[in-house]
């Protein structure tokens, strides 16, 4: 105890290294930093060093950037509210048993939290469990919702191909007991409507039927407890060759090359409403309950798609398997074939404009693995993968040569003489009251040519300009900045004939759209 009252002050007085030199001990950590090499990143705040950067699989978003994503999210939750849907939200985090054993070889990649309290959390990697665990905890029998926030993956990132470890998805599903296939029907409608909306080019919708699958894969002589290892190896058909696949079948999975092979034989075919009824003719297919019940489903499946008319959009395509566990009934991803024109995201430098934008599908049994009774709700749905979305928007955006306005200002209020500051907070303090975007320059005495140069340049259409002969007369000019037309306004008619004005400007846009 002696020992310690002597030494504690000495760390005190001296600090580490002085103390170290006085005991005749090397400092091996601060011998081990000035050897190494110094980041030319590096930032000193008094003694403490750092690295300047967002956390790895992480990104900022600039003005732009975020004008394009906001512009998405628009088109998005319209669509959503358009077909009815309400929008809730969730916790970024999870009891880490809420978000176990529910995504099959993908669970490694859930972001585990320290223990803070008692309780063993996660970060949410998608938003379907969520939605299932609230529906359980809530005891909801109907809801349908959209959901648009963050998720979270402890993959590997890879920037430049929009592989992420935090990014946005854009969720919608349909909770409830109902007639087969109607609400699975509107999910593909849905994903339709949204990508048409978004000019995003030519698309196709493949669906599938995990029943179906399960089916081929007990016809070719597939072990039930091998239905999903083997269903998440064919899941990796849109990315690898089927020699790829059929090796990692062999190899990692344990199937026999035959058994493979057979899989084969239904996994690489596709088509439409008459690939179909050509399945039903396949007995040995057919022979399988599960198989057939798949396709009952598939055929009603298509046939509503052709009353919503978007039949010509969808690909029956046995190829798709979805990897995650939960998925029972209906599956579905959304492709972009491309264009031919190679768009290039001008920030992570990706290519973008091909590639899967939209997955989903139904799960029946996910809000019963919640329920205490294991009371199931049958759910479906779809998740938008928004980030490459709003990087093809983005790319094309920058090569059409089009100005991304980041702003939503609507009048500039502005002065070219001195001393005129307050007539100017004045006035705009009368144009925000009456609701109008406005804003004014933070310079005392600005250059009229500065102002004029301001909305040019993002796009402000109009400006109230103030003088000393206007403020005498009790009226200001409004100026059109694209046509550079000015009339003299009394300044309590102001208000009216701006938004006169900007309601003038709307149909121009719609008409010339």
């Amino acid at each position: 105890m002696l020992k310690y009252c002597v030494r504690r002050p000495l760390l005190y007085r001296l600090g580490r290294a002085g103390l170290l030199k006085r005991l005749g001990m090397a400092d091996l950590g601060a011998a081990k930093e000035t050897k190494s090499k110094r980041d030319p990143k590096e930032k000193e705040s008094g003694s403490h060093k750092f690295v300047l950067k967002t956390p790895k699989g992480t990104r900022d978003f600039d003005p732009e950037q975020m004008a394009v994503r906001e512009k998405v999210f628009d088109v998005i939750k319209g669509c959503f509210k358009r077909h009815g849907a309400v929008t809730i939200d969730t916790p970024v985090f999870e009891l880490k048993d809420t978000l176990t054993g529910k995504y099959g070889e993908d669970s490694k990649l859930i972001y585990d939290l320290a223990d803070q309290g008692g309780e063993l959390l996660s970060l949410r990697y998608d938003l379907t469990v969520p939605f299932a665990r609230y529906v359980a905890m809530n005891k909801i029998k109907a809801i349908k919702r959209y959901h648009i926030a963050r998720v979270y993956r402890r993959d590997n990132p890879a920037m430049t191909r929009g592989r992420f470890r935090e990014f946005y998805q854009c969720d919608f599903d349909i909770a409830g007991e109902y007639d087969p296939m109607i609400p699975d029907a509107e999910c593909v409608k849905i994903v339709a409507e949204i990508l048409t909306e978004l000019e995003l080019g030519d698309f196709v919708v493949k669906v599938n039927h995990r029943k179906l699958l399960d089916g081929i894969f007990a016809a070719c002589g597939v072990p039930p407890e091998k239905f999903r290892s083997v269903c998440s190896s064919v899941d990796k058909l849109d990315k690898l060759e089927w020699a790829e696949v059929r090796k990692e079948m062999v190899e990692e999975k344990g199937v026999s090359a035959e058994v493979a092979e057979n899989i084969g034989s239904y996994v690489r075919l596709s088509g439409g409403t008459e690939f179909a009824k050509k399945l039903a003719e396949d007995e040995k297919l057919m022979s399988q309950g599960a198989a057939k019940a798949g396709l009952n489903d598939m055929e009603l499946l298509l046939e509503y798609c052709g009353v919503f008319g978007v039949l010509d959009r969808v690909s029956f395509d046995l190829s798709l398997a979805r990897g995650l566990d939960y998925y029972t009934g209906v599956i579905y991803e959304a492709v972009l074939k491309g264009s031919g024109e190679e768009l290039t995201a001008p920030k992570t430098g990706e290519t973008v404009g091909v590639g899967s934008v939209a997955g989903g599908g139904r799960y029946d049994e996910l809000v019963g693995m919640f329920d205490v009774k294991k009371k199931k709700v049958p759910c479906v749905g779809v998740s938008l993968g928004i980030e490459r979305i709003f990087s093809i928007v983005e790319a094309k955006s920058r090569r059409s040569g089009e100005k991304i306005r980041t702003t939503e200002t609507q009048v500039l209020v502005a002065s070219g003489q001195k001393n005129l500051l307050t007539e100017r907070m004045k006035l705009c303090n009368q144009l925000w009251a009456e609701g109008i975007k406005s804003e004014m320059s933070y310079k005392r005495n600005p250059k009229l040519l500065n102002q004029f140069q301001f909305c040019e340049e993002n796009q402000v259409p109009f400006l109230v300009i103030i003088g000393e002969e206007e403020l005498k007369g009790g009226f200001v000019k409004l100026r059109n900045t694209k046509t550079r037309e000015e009339v003299s306004l009394k300044r309590e008619d102001l208000g009216r004939e701006i938004k006169q004005k900007l309601a003038d400007l709307g149909k121009e846009k719609l008409a010339s759209a």
